[in-house]
């Protein structure tokens, strides 16, 4: 899929899918659980958010792939989680934006008071088919629409917030907390719904440039903005509305501008609260639509969910469909049970996220390798699970019931469609290894995430890339000789590249008289001359227990062994400037000695953040070579 959205892309659609009821509906509602203690109450959601927006920055910068949640879940846990949780996500997110929708008809009433219910909700299926056209024209179209509603919001609110401080009355923060302290951890939940929008845009992380950078970056800009925008306009409401009139209202913030400004600041923030509810729409109909795209490409559900429109590369029948359920959602359904029921989905995706974190760390997969990582771990996702299943409970019964019904969907899905297709080994079988010491027969997790992290830094292999796919690597488990050591590698060369291997070994043995190929503590590069032309090659060592040079102190773990003709003098200056790249990575020993098997010990050279041989690929790709591995 084509990388067009930016850093304000990723701010704007992680803002516009917050800001809707949570700020516009939900203050009038809190204040009648709360009082004015409420402002606390979503301050504790915003940090309770933390951890979550943490984890998935953490999965995204490793994991840049459509599905978000989904595509975490299902390689962490397996494809049975991975099929609730994307069916968890598609309908979170979907409810949560017909729901926005249906709040553009209702804030429609103080525009107009004559609108009936049904009026409203078509108005809302009118919207929905709007953003449904510009999602499948154009995500970058969409991103920029988004962009500039949520800048024209966030000014709006911004007004309002400034013009509302000079009218507040202190009088009417008292008394701050008339339903005692448990009313506004109680409430918290409540407003939590609030922040649930800002990790989706993971969902759409495979079309973001630059994912390891824009995408917890542009999280972070947004849960600052959005957090400090809801706490500031809701204290301000609060300080300029009568409690009476506040409380169980259904639109807060525009009695507060008609408070302050008159009818036209009510007819001004009821724009604002509409537009809220079209960004919430946008950015729900963009993510939500990822996940069954993203689970057809892995084969969970029927391949044609992934197709793509051939001129707008967008996942056409995945947006046809999602749009479709929502308008169903709108027309058809109750809002109660279907909100708890969104909001119980978030907090399980929430929770799984934070899992999926724990898992992959604890797999040790080597390519599992993102650009941020959770602080605190695992003291963070821990907190996370506990403070969750707190809210949770608070859920009730029917909407965990509702939840069960989607995991035992899962179940069906895989039992009758997936489990025949689907040949991947989740993280979790990874830590199964670990604990029973026993080999899996596919490493199709390891390949996949080898073939992430290239396309996510960009690389394009050089010709040293390509020495090292092709070399020979010695994994040595016990220490021995340094001249047996020799023999072996010249066992290895010789054949490789048809010399004498009393030759080759004499001219190792000669070199290391002359001088000491340990360069570093634990490092040696052993390399020789031989006769011929256009002859070079590399051969890898890894010795665990390590060996002993007689000219060094220190024991020797990695060896680089570099041979070529003397044609290739060059490249050799070059094949060292490369390793020395490499092996300055302050982690590098450490990926070196814990790498598992041959495979693992050669992505850690070739996934390396090393600058690539730039003149050599572009000769390659002159001669029409492939560059992708």
């Amino acid at each position: 899929m084509k990388r067009e959205l930016g850093l304000l892309d990723v701010f704007a659609i992680a803002s516009g899918a917050m800001i809707s009821s949570g700020l516009f509906v939900l203050p009038g509602i809190a204040f009648t659980k709360a009082g004015p203690a409420m402002i606390l109450s979503y301050l504790i959601a915003g940090i309770l958010i933390i951890p979550s927006m943490l984890a998935k920055a953490e999965l995204a910068t490793a994991m840049p792939k459509s599905g978000g949640t989904y595509f975490y879940i299902e390689r962490s846990l397996g494809p049975v989680m991975g099929i609730y949780g994307g069916l968890a996500n598609w309908f979170s997110i979907s409810f949560k934006s017909a729901f926005a929708l249906v709040g553009i008809g209702a804030f429609a009433v103080l525009l107009e008071p004559g609108i009936s219910l049904m009026q409203m909700k078509w108005i809302a299926v009118a919207a929905c088919l709007v953003f449904m056209l510009l999602n499948v024209f154009s995500v970058k179209h969409t991103g920029r629409v988004q962009i500039v509603l949520v800048f024209v919001l966030l000014s709006l609110v911004v007004l309002y917030i400034g013009r509302g401080f000079i009218s507040t009355h202190p009088d009417r923060y008292i008394p701050f907390m008339p339903k005692g302290v448990w009313s506004i951890v109680t409430t918290s939940g409540l407003v939590f719904v609030s922040f649930g929008g800002l990790t989706k845009v993971a969902s759409i992380a495979e079309e973001v440039k630059n994912p390891a950078r824009n995408l917890p970056m542009g999280m972070f800009l947004s849960f600052l903005v959005v957090t400090l925008a809801y706490v500031l306009a809701i204290g301000i409401t609060v300080g300029i509305v009568d409690a009476e009139e506040l409380s169980g209202s259904l639109v807060p913030l525009s009695l507060g501008a008609g408070n302050v400004l008159g009818p036209v600041g009510m007819v001004v923030l009821s724009v604002a609260a509409i537009i809220a509810f079209i960004t919430t729409a946008n950015a729900g109909i963009l993510a939500s639509s990822r996940a069954p795209m993203s689970m057809s490409r892995d084969q969970l559900l029927p391949q044609f969910l992934a197709k793509l429109n051939r001129r707008y590369q967008t996942p056409t029948i995945s947006i046809l469909i999602t749009s479709g359920f929502m308008i169903v959602t709108i027309l058809f359904l109750s809002i109660e049970d279907l909100i708890k029921t969104a909001s119980t989905l978030m907090i399980i995706l929430f929770m799984m996220d934070n899992i999926s974190v724990v898992v992959m760390r604890e797999s040790k997969i080597q390519n599992y390798r993102p650009k941020f990582r959770v602080p605190l771990y695992p003291w963070l996702p821990v907190v996370a699970l506990i403070s969750y299943g707190f809210l949770l409970v608070e859920m009730g019964a029917v909407p965990l019931l509702i939840s069960g019904g989607f995991l035992f969907l899962g179940l069906i899905v895989f039992a009758t469609y997936s489990r025949k297709r689907v040949q991947r080994k989740s993280a979790l079988l990874h830590i199964v290894k670990r604990v029973t010491a026993k080999e899996l027969k596919s490493i199709t997790l390891v390949n996949e995430l080898r073939e992430i992290i290239i396309e996510r830094d960009k690389i394009v292999e050089d010709r040293f890339d390509r020495l090292i796919k092709d070399c020979e690597v010695l994994d040595l488990t016990e220490s021995m000789p340094i001249e047996d050591v020799f023999h072996r590698i010249t066992d290895v060369l010789s054949k490789r590249l048809a010399l004498d291997k009393e030759m080759l070994f004499q001219g190792f043995m000669e070199r290391e008289k002359q001088s000491c190929t340990v360069i570093h503590p634990g490092l040696a590069i052993p390399h020789v001359i031989v006769p011929g032309e256009k002859k070079f090659d590399v051969l890898l060592v890894r010795c665990k227990s390590g060996l002993q040079f007689s000219c060094a102190p220190d024991r020797v773990y990695t060896m680089f062994v570099l041979v070529g003709s003397i044609d290739e003098r060059n490249y050799h200056l070059r094949a060292l400037m490369a390793i020395a790249t490499i092996v300055h990575d302050p982690n590098f020993e450490k990926k070196w000695l814990d790498a598992r098997n041959t495979e693992e010990l050669k992505d850690v050279i070739l996934l390396s953040s090393r600058k690539r041989d730039s003149a050599w690929v572009e000769r390659s790709s002159d001669a029409d070579q492939p560059l992708s591995p």
